[in-house]
């Protein structure tokens, strides 16, 4: 029987190697409805700063890690405890509701956006994933 999982702050250094390691252990991911997508993501008000980082998939390969991909197909900016609340609980509805209150501001392919959104991507379109992501994430 397994002991209780290490949890580290999200965003944090710590947190990115354990999101690493957890993306290689699970292995490809479905494939986005959009096909290969990357998003910037801006956020503002984390323990360290402000924390620039990218997400996707190519071909069913997620790819995450710090800093900004030159082929983002859009950006996302917002606040640490929104990132965390749609990004790690995989709330959709929390997301647009966050969007709605201007609480995420999107620059690029909005088109993209919405329809990896709807089909309940990133993540949240992984259960298993998803629940290892909780897991780790304090």
């Amino acid at each position: 029987m397994e002991g209780p999982v290490a949890k580290y702050a999200f965003l944090s250094d710590d947190w990115f190697t354990a999101v690493h390691d957890t993306l290689g252990e699970h292995g490809d991911i479905p494939a986005s409805p959009v096909g290969d997508m990357t998003a910037n993501l801006v956020v503002s008000g984390a323990p360290d700063g402000t924390v620039e980082l990218h997400i996707g998939s190519s071909g069913g390969t997620p790819h995450f890690d710090k800093g900004h991909a030159d082929n983002a197909d859009l950006t996302l900016t917002t606040d640490y405890d929104t990132a965390k609340a749609v990004f790690i609980s995989g709330d959709a509805a929390a997301g647009m509701q966050a969007f709605m209150q201007g609480k995420i501001k999107v620059q690029g392919d909005m088109t993209k956006l919405m329809a990896m959104q709807a089909s309940g991507g990133g993540p949240a379109g992984d259960p298993e994933l998803q629940k290892k992501l909780q897991e780790i994430t304090e």
